[in-house]
């Protein structure tokens, strides 16, 4: 019944999985025939206090019960301290909450924007990577340097320019006194968890101040505990001038935010920018609660641990399989399996067996559990995937 209502009545603009979940506790999920699965995906880096956690669901159902939406022509305790939390974590000075990633990255090409054109009418240009992914929207989409994703919605806007990821050259070339902005993901999530040399952000960072450009940090997957630290910059030993945040920051609430430094924000005044819904309380109470989870439970530290226990499993596979699997590459809980056949089959065949994982690029199988996973976890979803690639055919 829940398909052919989705046949009937639902834009068909997914690919999903024959399977209709009902709900989750902790890192597992269960679907409507009660079958019991571990939840390796997340909602795609989004549950990162798993299913059902207990504090926040003690935290929505009590500003639920107070205020679920103000309009932002007025002042909210969540939304402030929200926003406090966030400018502190980062280093940086002033937030702005919306309700996606889309919603974060447009708002900060906005910025980038309007924070160039102060310098220079022409200062206008976003230099993003090839195989990024920065979101749905017309500007994000073009941002975002697939094709794939492109296709269909042409004309694009104009003022992106894209260059290969990890290229300091190719970079080099690109960029000119009219780049306003690069905007880059520390790790490339949905373009097969690409990880970059040691010494590329560093690069990154000295090019964008020898042409007077802001570095945007989209940590839409990798912000929020995901490697091991809350930020995926703090590895990187630079400093963005923008972050921007979503998926994993308030447990599964929708929710999206950008943070600037003071000297950039300053290019916003009233009436530049808005959003309806965002900052709500309902969103903001959850993604304080989220906080104070990862913190109170010490996940970064398990997300590093357990980032390395699942990295090692899964290298003893590669070692076991080495016709199926050709790298196994990651940092913290955003771990990728590159194949050398196409990951779909295997995806579905884990599923049966009851571990949800999921392909993206083709052939990388992507790993973004719950930050509060164990090594049992870890464990039974290896020994899932470990039965499935023994019936791939060679």
């Amino acid at each position: 019944m829940v398909f052919d209502m989705h046949r009937n009545y639902y834009m068909p603009v997914f690919a999903r999985y024959s399977l209709v979940l009902t709900h989750g506790q902790g890192p597992y999920v269960y679907d409507s025939e009660g079958k019991k699965y571990i939840d390796f995906l997340a909602g795609i880096a989004v549950n990162v206090l798993g299913h059902a956690h207990p504090k926040l669901v003690a935290a929505i159902a009590d500003q639920a019960g107070k205020m679920i939406h103000c309009s932002n022509l007025y002042y909210t305790e969540a939304q402030a301290t929200l926003a406090k939390t966030l400018a502190h974590l980062s280093g940086l000075d002033k937030v702005f909450i919306g309700n996606s990633g889309a919603e974060a990255n447009e708002g900060a090409i906005k910025l980038a924007r309007k924070y160039g054109k102060a310098v220079s009418q022409d200062k206008v240009e976003i230099i993003t990577a090839e195989h990024s992914f920065h979101g749905r929207t017309l500007a994000t989409l073009t941002a975002t340097a697939q094709p794939k994703y492109q296709h269909g919605y042409e004309p694009l806007p104009g003022g992106f320019r894209h260059v290969p990821f990890n290229d300091v050259a190719a970079l080099a070339a690109a960029m000119s006194d009219k780049t306003c902005a690069v905007m880059l993901e520390p790790i490339q999530g949905e373009g097969g968890v690409n990880i970059p040399d040691k010494d590329y952000f560093a690069e990154v960072r000295r090019l964008c101040d020898k042409f007077g450009a802001l570095l945007i940090l989209d940590e839409i997957q990798t912000g929020i505990g995901r490697t091991g630290k809350m930020f995926a910059y703090e590895h990187l030993g630079v400093k963005p001038d923008i972050v921007t945040l979503a998926k994993g920051l308030a447990g599964g609430v929708p929710i999206g935010a950008f943070i600037a430094s003071d000297k950039v924000a300053a290019a916003f005044g009233p009436g530049d920018h808005g959003s309806t819904f965002g900052g709500n309380p309902l969103a903001c109470a959850a993604a304080n609660a989220v906080l104070k989870v990862i913190d109170d439970e010490g996940l970064l530290g398990n997300a590093g641990t357990l980032g390395e226990y699942l990295v090692t499993k899964l290298k003893a596979l590669k070692d076991k399989y080495p016709d199926i699997i050709s790298q196994v590459r990651g940092q913290g809980l955003i771990v990728g399996v590159k194949l050398t056949r196409p990951g779909r089959d295997i995806v579905n065949k884990c599923m049966e067996q009851g571990a949800i994982i999921n392909c993206t690029a083709g052939d990388v199988l992507r790993f973004v559990p719950p930050l509060i996973i164990t090594a049992g976890h870890v464990d039974e979803m290896i020994a899932i995937l470990d039965r499935t690639l023994a019936t791939v055919q060679l």
